[in-house]
């Protein structure tokens, strides 16, 4: 959907909103819509007043359209300040435009301000959470801290003199006493300065062959990638594994008495030239001289008790 098309959605600011006959702004191209929603009427205070308290108590979808539509020039306005992050215009607005109807459906008129003052917080929200998800393929900031951080140092950056160049990405970095200043003024450490400015610093990057690229010449950056068998967590799993199949086992069995040691051994361990396993219950039981019964309990109890080794041992 397009910050145009958003424009039909703005009947419902909310789920619980239906439709509404709002007069919206003609179809058009972006510069067409930004014009359209410039000549939407402004609301005086006694009008913005009346409108959100018919929303509040009467939930008069004609009222929140009215809120909605005035305030429209305001997520013009706003997104053009974030349009330096390299992302389209008209997502900025459309994600600015859902901040708006979340703001008229919670605003409270009786608290004495206006709303294109409690409308900012949920427009930049918007927008902010926008930027954070498709700047970067790896998120550059998760806390609220972090996004504090990003936003806030992306704009002092760019109240600095270009002193140092980063020889790598060939981009404007920040020097010692710079970061310095940065940390004081936002109240955080100087490492965490110099990681999120790595993180901003850091470009995306095409795992895959390049576009024309075909068959055996085809090749990109993700043919660099390891080998998940040489993993370092898959290695040691992999080396756990094969130490309880050898000496785990062993001490297990050398933990058992030879009648159960011998029992265990026939039953699961031993494999005969023709695939076949080792003796039967009553193949055992014969040549003990008791019941079938009683070489299962055995086996039972013995493999009990090699589980109990085999976990002291891992």
């Amino acid at each position: 959907m397009t910050a145009i098309a958003t424009t039909h959605a703005l009947a419902q600011p909310a789920s619980s909103w239906g439709k509404s006959s709002l007069t919206l702004p003609p179809l058009g191209n972006l510069d067409a819509y930004i014009s359209a929603v410039n000549r939407l009427p402004l609301l005086s205070a006694d009008e913005e007043r009346d409108y959100a308290r018919r929303l509040r108590q009467d939930n008069d979808l004609e009222a929140a359209g009215k809120l909605v539509m005035s305030h429209l020039r305001l997520v013009v306005s706003v997104s053009r300040q974030y349009l330096g992050y390299g992302l389209p215009h008209g997502d900025l607005i459309q994600e600015g435009n859902v901040g708006l109807m979340k703001a008229v459906k919670r605003y409270d008129p009786e608290q004495g301000v206006r709303l294109v003052s409690y409308a900012l917080h949920w427009i930049k929200a918007e927008i902010h959470e926008y930027i954070l998800k498709n700047w970067r393929m790896v998120k550059v900031a998760t806390t609220k801290a972090q996004r504090k951080l990003f936003f806030n140092l992306r704009s002092m950056k760019q109240g600095f003199k270009a002193d140092a160049v980063d020889a790598d990405t060939h981009r404007e970095r920040l020097s010692e006493h710079e970061i310095d200043i940065v940390a004081q003024e936002l109240k955080v450490k100087r490492e965490e300065v110099i990681e999120m400015e790595t993180r901003m610093a850091g470009g995306d990057m095409l795992l895959d062959p390049s576009p024309g690229q075909d068959g055996e010449e085809a090749y990109g950056p993700i043919a660099w990638l390891a080998d998940a068998r040489h993993e370092p967590t898959a290695v040691i799993e992999a080396t756990q594994r094969d130490l309880l199949a050898s000496e785990g086992i062993s001490e297990a069995l050398e933990a058992l008495d030879p009648r159960s040691r011998r029992i265990v051994a026939e039953r699961w361990l031993k494999v005969n030239d023709d695939g076949s396993g080792g003796m039967t219950l009553h193949e055992l039981a014969a040549e003990y001289g008791v019941s079938a019964e009683r070489i299962r309990q055995i086996e039972v109890a013995a493999m009990k008790k090699m589980r109990k080794t085999l976990e002291a041992y891992a």
